[in-house]
């Protein structure tokens, strides 16, 4: 912008000069007339001087006020596309960036009042029994203590969440990866639910292919996925329904599946259940759990699937690479 100013500067200094000059000669000459045509011809070279000047700076400008509007915080500031093309395409990239500067600060804020909501729940449940049990109102005895348990445990599961998606979105969820017999990893994840699954009434059950599965895996980060999956699979069948978990090798894969005949999932819900705190009405979990475990299961460079039908189950199927079928 420097070198233009002073461009510009330099040719309205020697269209004023020339024009000084021919003015006097004419004047000299007795051409009055002609002078005066000379003057305005010269009168129109600065304005049109001026104008492609303004033309060229306003743009510049345009940016440079927004910018600021973004710097304050309003990252709604947009700019015209105009001037030359170089200007334009710098244009076109800034209101490009301001959009998504404006939709990661909606998300922000939309996840730090989920969070907030998610946190109140438990956090109001272990008030309301603790001051109950400091007031004398109910004794201090298991009945009464074990909802703050729950409460507890239901926080830490939020924080474990939370964290996990932190080291995500940074890039810097570690995984400690080790040859690992799949199916071990399928045993343990169904054997920890069996006594919740008994209570609520459900029937659990695994079936394991023969010989064992063996595949690079973080074996605690994907026993979390697949408990995340029994998890929302328990709260979704009612008693006297069924959960079967599923092992077998697909083309050089494992596949595990997770099925049951409960409610299923809404065909409005489906297309969204990998977003964060997405859940339905009847869900009492975070939200966070299928998009955590899609982030765990995607650094092991696998998939995992939702297959669902309102009112008619679902299938929940996490594939992993690197899946070989061999005795151990």
């Amino acid at each position: 912008m420097r070198r233009i100013g002073c461009f510009v500067l330099s040719v309205l200094a020697v269209t004023a000069l020339a024009g000084t000059v021919a003015g006097g000669l004419l004047v000299q000459l007795g051409l009055l007339p002609v002078a005066l045509l000379a003057g305005i011809f010269i009168l129109v070279l600065l304005a049109i001087t001026a104008g492609g000047m303004r033309r060229m700076t306003r743009p510049m400008d345009d940016l440079i006020e927004s910018a600021s509007r973004i710097e304050a915080g309003d990252y709604s500031a947009q700019v015209p596309e105009q001037g030359p093309r170089d200007l334009r395409s710098v244009a076109r990239a800034f209101n490009a960036m301001s959009a998504r500067l404006k939709t990661i600060d909606e998300q922000r804020k939309s996840v730090l009042a989920d969070i907030a909501h998610e946190l109140r729940t438990p956090l109001s449940v272990i008030r309301g029994q603790t001051e109950a049990i400091a007031d004398g109102l109910y004794p201090a005895d298991a009945a009464h203590l074990a909802p703050i348990l729950d409460a507890t445990q239901t926080l830490d599961r939020l924080i474990e969440d939370l964290r996990t998606l932190v080291l995500t979105d940074a890039g810097n969820l570690v995984l400690k990866k080790e040859a690992t017999d799949l199916g071990a990893v399928v045993r343990e994840a169904v054997d920890s639910f069996m006594t919740q699954a008994k209570a609520a009434g459900v029937a659990l059950s695994a079936e394991i292919a023969e010989p064992p599965l063996i595949a690079e895996i973080d074996p605690a980060r994907i026993r979390s996925v697949i408990g995340n999956l029994l998890s929302n699979a328990l709260r979704h069948t009612p008693r006297g329904g069924s959960i079967t978990v599923d092992l077998e090798p697909a083309n050089g894969q494992a596949v595990v599946t997770v099925a049951d005949d409960g409610e299923g999932i809404p065909p409005e819900l489906l297309p969204h259940v990998f977003e964060r705190f997405v859940k339905g009405a009847s869900s009492t979990g975070s939200g966070l759990g299928l998009a955590i475990a899609q982030d765990i299961v995607r650094a092991h460079g696998g998939k995992l699937a939702i297959e669902s039908q309102s009112g008619s189950g679902t299938h929940a199927i996490v594939t992993l690479p690197a899946a070989s079928a061999s005795r151990v």
